[in-house]
């Protein structure tokens, strides 16, 4: 029996007038009308404004602002001549200082809608610069040739589309000040239409891309890519099937990007399709307050969860008598193993594992640990919470990049398994966007 396709509503077009009533969890502003919820981009609790529908469903509708008649004391002016098309950014309509103010808001409420909880103590925010902070990005890359040129950037916000867009105020200016110069180079090539994007990986002093191609470039092509990589100082890595099959085009032989955290005496390497957070500045902050957190010493025997590459793990074990990282992805799993070596740090072992499923086979499942981190994906790690009971850890930190799932699992910790909720607090990782990164701890009551 064939599938009954989704057939979208035809939506009003007058614009609505509304008063914005709170934020959802995601930044938008939340108005009801005639009864049906709608999250309205742009707009600000208190404010009255006027929107056009985007969406509707059968239990909620999505619209975006078109005219703010009241405005709310935290509007301001945003600083991108894109903003609003382009979907890498949400909040630019808040005044830059406020931004955080509002994300310790949104976290706030997530845990006591969700978690039932309140946080008896907030950390002052982490913050950092507000634009050119980003070095870790995924590109779209798109021929359209009614336009007769290369898009390169971001979807369009909500739309499956490329933004039109000329340069990026949050990426790094290497390369966010530089599309149009990457767009005219694409267009030379032969294969101009055979690249759908470019992962960008900017370590402390490397730019490096990884070019992602369909089909194999020419040698002319390859020619106009390497003088493109000289003439801006960067390194290219070609990209024709999955992440681990990049190779390098210029230098010969290639270049990874690497990162230190001084604090620590700790250095990175990491391939440029690998994940890395994207924000140096706060990563750095992070970290610190992290290990100041846990107050570890040689007694100690920690277990980083979703361990990535050993970003916590390797500066963890700098003060720790031994560290455990698991993550689930093998090839990071390795780099953090080759990085420890590169380091000389031997009191950690890392292991591969799925931390969503069964872990009862896992052999460093069975050990003991006095602390525990977690820095779980959007999805959260209440799976791996049923394993807490057994090591009975005394304090647990919980580093989130999803409100939501922190506040459902916060709820599981405290609730459930009786941990006392001590503080938390939000790092702006991702400036001029609504997303929120944040940090809780947890002592074993």
């Amino acid at each position: 029996m064939a599938r009954r396709r989704y057939k979208k509503k035809k939506l009003p077009e007058a614009p609505v007038k509304v008063t914005i009533e709170s934020f959802a969890h995601d930044g938008r502003g939340v108005a009801h009308v005639d009864g049906k919820v709608v999250f309205v981009d742009e707009a600000l609790p208190g404010e009255e404004v006027e929107f056009i529908y985007t969406d509707s469903r059968r239990d909620y509708a999505e619209g975006k602002v078109v005219n703010v008649i009241t405005s709310a004391p935290e509007r301001g002016e945003p600083g991108c001549p894109h903003y609003g098309v382009c979907g890498g950014c949400s909040f630019q309509h808040v005044k830059e200082p406020l931004q955080i103010g509002i994300k310790q808001a949104i976290l706030e409420d997530q845990f006591k809608r969700i978690g039932k909880l309140d946080i008896p103590l907030i950390w002052e925010p982490l913050t950092g610069p507000f634009w050119g902070y980003r070095q870790k990005a995924r590109m779209g890359v798109k021929y359209v040739a009614k336009k007769g040129r290369v898009l390169v950037g971001f979807r369009e916000r909500r739309q499956p589309f490329l933004a039109d867009i000329e340069s990026c105020r949050v990426m790094h200016p290497a390369v966010g000040e530089r599309l149009m110069e990457l767009s005219a180079m694409i267009g030379q090539l032969t294969i101009k239409d055979k690249i759908p994007q470019i992962e960008v990986a900017i370590g402390d002093s490397d730019v490096v891309l990884a070019i992602r191609v369909l089909e194999p470039p020419t040698d002319e092509d390859c020619a106009i890519i390497r003088d493109f990589a000289k003439n801006h100082n960067m390194v290219i890595y070609l990209q024709p099937k999955g992440p681990d099959s990049i190779i390098p085009l210029w230098p010969d032989g290639g270049m990874m990007p690497s990162y230190a955290l001084p604090d620590h005496q700790v250095n990175f390497n990491f391939k440029p399709t690998m994940f890395t957070q994207v924000n140096s500045t706060i990563n750095r902050k992070m970290i610190n307050r992290v290990i100041d957190i846990l107050a570890l010493t040689k007694e100690d025997r920690v277990l980083d969860l979703f361990c990535g590459l050993g970003n916590f793990t390797l500066p963890l074990a700098r003060y720790a008598g031994h560290v455990v990282g698991v993550e689930g992805d093998l090839p990071l799993v390795n780099h953090a193993q080759e990085n420890a070596r590169l380091n000389n740090i031997s009191n950690v072992d890392f292991f591969k594992a799925d931390l969503f499923g069964d872990l009862s086979a896992q052999s460093w499942v069975a050990q003991t640990f006095t602390k525990v981190l977690l820095d779980p994906s959007r999805a959260g790690a209440a799976e791996v919470l049923a394993w807490i009971p057994k090591w009975k850890p005394e304090c647990i930190v919980y580093v989130s990049c999803n409100p939501a799932t922190l506040a459902r699992d916060a709820g599981i910790l405290v609730n459930e398994l009786g941990y006392r909720l001590e503080k938390a607090g939000v790092m702006d990782m991702f400036p001029q966007t609504s997303h929120v990164e944040s940090i809780a701890v947890f002592r074993r009551q």
